[in-house]
C-alpha cells in the first residue's frame, strides 16, 4: 500500500444476512459484480467480511464464514484492488493469505484467536498488512453501558499495547494498521471525542483506519433510522478523517465518498 496516496478507500463488502447496513443485500451470484463495481467506483481495498460484528451479534463457524466470502475473495484477488478480510478467525485468515489477501482486518486485534498473531506473521512475511482495532468486549454485549475514564487515552494505549506485542511477536511496525473502533463499545459521546482526536493516535506511529461508515451515531446525530440512507452523514465523517490523519477510509459508498474527497481536496488547495 505504500505506493497508494493517503486517504486510501477500502469498500466494504459484507457477505452476510445480517450486517447492520447491508446484510443479506448482495445475493452470493452477484460477489464478483459487486467487486468490480467497487473497483471502478475508486476502490483502492476491498474488505471482504462474512460474520457480522454488528452490536448483539453472534457468532458464526469458521466453515460458514469461508463459504460466504470465499467467491468475493476469489473475484478480488484477480483485480488489481488490495484484499482484505475482515475476520477474527486464524482459520479464516490463513485461508484467504492463500487466496491472495493481503490485509488481515481484525476488529478484536489479534485476542480472539490464539493462532491470530502467527497468521499475522504470515500476512507481513508475504508483504501484507494487519489492522488492529479497538472493541470494548464482545460484539454480543459491547454496547451495553460501555464507559471509560478518558476514552482516547484509553483506546490509544490498548492500541500501542497490541502494537507492542505485534513488534515483540516480529511483525515490524510499518507493516501495522491501527483504528480506534468507532461503535464498538462506545456511546455517541465516546465516538465523537474519538473522532475529534483522531490526530492523537498518530502518536503510536502506524497508519490509521476510520470506519465509521453508516453508523448508528449518525442515525442518532441525524435522525435517519434507515442504515442504508445514512450516506451524507458518512461523508461527512470520512472527510473529517481525512483532514485529521485517516490514512484509510472504510466505506459502504464508494463513489459518493471518492467524488467528495476529491472536491474537498482541491478547495483545501486553493
Amino acid at each position: 500500500m505504500a505506493d497508494l496516496p493517503p486517504p486510501r478507500i477500502m469498500g466494504i463488502l459484507n457477505a452476510t444476512p445480517d450486517s447492520f447496513s447491508d446484510g443479506g443485500t448482495i445475493p452470493e451470484d452477484a460477489l464478483a459484480t459487486r467487486v468490480a463495481v467497487m473497483i471502478a467506483e475508486g476502490a483502492h481495498i476491498l474488505d471482504i467480511g462474512g460474520e457480522s460484528t454488528r452490536p448483539g451479534s453472534d457468532p458464526v463457524s469458521a466453515g460458514e464464514e469461508w463459504r460466504r466470502i470465499a467467491p468475493a475473495v476469489e473475484a478480488a484477488t484477480r483485480t488489481t484492488a488490495l484484499v482484505s478480510v475482515d475476520t477474527r478467525k486464524a482459520d479464516i485468515a490463513r485461508r484467504a493469505l492463500k487466496a491472495g489477501a493481503r490485509l488481515f482486518n481484525d476488529v478484536s486485534a489479534l485476542t480472539y484467536d490464539p493462532d491470530s498473531m502467527a497468521v499475522a506473521r504470515d500476512y507481513t512475511a508475504a508483504g501484507g498488512a494487519i489492522c488492529l482495532m479497538h472493541a470494548l468486549g464482545d460484539p454480543k454485549t459491547m454496547q451495553r453501558d460501555p464507559r471509560y475514564d478518558d476514552v482516547v487515552r484509553e483506546v490509544r494505549d490498548f492500541l500501542a499495547a497490541r502494537v507492542a506485542a505485534c513488534e515483540a511477536a516480529g511483525i515490524p511496525r510499518a507493516a501495522l494498521i491501527v483504528d480506534p473502533g468507532i461503535g464498538f463499545g462506545k456511546t455517541l459521546e465516546h465516538n465523537l471525542t474519538l473522532l475529534r482526536n483522531l490526530a492523537a493516535f498518530r502518536e503510536i506511529g502506524c497508519r490509521i483506519l476510520l470506519g465509521a461508515s453508516r453508523k448508528g451515531f449518525i442515525g442518532t446525530l441525524s435522525g435517519e433510522k434507515d442504515a442504508a440512507k445514512r450516506a451524507p452523514g458518512s461523508i461527512a465523517v470520512a472527510l473529517h478523517g481525512a483532514r485529521h490523519g485517516a490514512d484509510i477510509l472504510r466505506v459502504h459508498d464508494v463513489r459518493e465518498t471518492v467524488q467528495a474527497l476529491a472536491v474537498d481536496t482541491a478547495l483545501r488547495k486553493s
